[in-house]
């Protein structure tokens, strides 16, 4: 009989190790304001990382404002409150460089701020972002998240559409090389409703003409959005398993519109596929709350990924959930020589 209890007692513990890993965060994905450039403060952020094991954060603004057009009587909550524009602002990266030089110096390394207040079709937006290198030395650790096509919003937003590959944001990409940062872009695959990777050469052409940048693609190119009238799209998988296996500068934000219906099925269990598609390149793929300016759910979208992470290796799953954003920051600050 205690031969018996031994050996349940040994069974339970080998189970419940199965499900008992900690998981330490980073955060290759959050906005610190919303799209009136408001935020809840760097103390809630605080908070929130703390009590969630999120260690580290990718820190940006959010690169338009949404309009309170004079013929709205009640202001909107969101970009796609009501038709007013939104246009392209400037100075959200000076609200992130405020939060985060206001910060104590033994706090600012678990932040790392991205420049993405520019404009996508101006080319003079990369002298723009050299300004605000020389303006900040060594706070900058990489651009983005660039919005180029982005659901509703890019119809809303004032100007053109913003592509990917076009000459301003070549010219970005170039500078990004010299200083050695990597950009984020959010680039639909797809519209809403064709089901091909319609837009996919725009950022294909940019990751084969700059070998040398490093690029993140926001959520794989998916969207809520996009998910509305095309529940999954067929094509992702194999496409990004052709992408990854060409270009060694792509990397993946696995944020919240990839959970479901990719990773996860309707079941909440990990899909087989993508787990192999992970494994195949354990250094490619990051994590993302995509949080915009509230900070109360950071830790329900970080954690939301465990499940995925469970069914994964244990070294690979630590590298998704924490060391894979790190590895891809620069080396040295931008043109000042020290060493992160």
């Amino acid at each position: 009989m205690s031969l018996f209890r031994l050996s349940l007692a040994s069974l339970l513990l080998i189970a419940g190790a199965a499900h008992a890993r900690d998981y330490t965060y980073s955060d290759a994905h959050l906005h610190y304001v919303d799209f009136f450039q408001e935020t809840a403060g760097m103390p809630k952020l605080l908070t929130a990382m703390k009590d969630n094991s999120v260690e580290h954060v990718m820190i940006s603004g959010i690169p338009v404002a949404k309009k309170w057009h004079e013929d709205e009587p009640k202001r909107p909550r969101y970009y796609a409150g009501d038709d007013a524009d939104a246009y392209w602002y400037s100075a959200t990266d000076v609200i992130v460089a405020d939060a985060v030089q206001k910060l104590p110096a033994e706090q600012r390394p678990y932040f790392h701020p991205f420049l993405s207040g520019f404009n996508p079709n101006d080319k003079n937006s990369a002298a723009h972002i050299q300004r605000m290198l020389d303006l900040y030395p060594g706070l900058w650790q990489g651009i983005g998240e660039v919005f180029t096509r982005h659901d509703d919003l890019t119809a809303l937003t004032s100007g053109d559409t913003p592509r990917a590959n076009n000459e301003a944001m070549t010219k970005i990409y170039h500078l990004a090389a010299e200083n050695d940062l990597p950009v984020m872009l959010h680039s639909n695959i797809t519209s809403k409703r064709e089901k091909n990777p319609l837009y996919l050469s725009e950022v294909e052409e940019p990751l084969r003409n700059h070998p040398h940048t490093r690029f993140i693609w926001a959520h794989a190119g998916t969207s809520a959005e996009i998910h509305r009238h095309q529940t999954q799209m067929d094509f992702l998988l194999p496409t990004l398993t052709r992408m990854l296996e060409a270009y060694p500068n792509l990397y993946i934000d696995l944020s919240w519109s990839m959970l479901t219906p990719y990773l996860l099925d309707e079941q909440g269990k990990p899909r087989k596929e993508w787990l192999a598609l992970v494994e195949r390149y354990p250094e490619r793929f990051m994590l993302g709350s995509d949080v915009v300016g509230r900070f109360n759910k950071l830790g329900k979208e970080m954690h939301s990924f465990n499940p995925f992470l469970d069914a994964l290796p244990t070294e690979v799953a630590h590298k998704v959930a924490r060391d894979n954003f790190l590895a891809i920051l620069p080396k040295t600050s931008p043109k000042s020589g020290i060493d992160r």
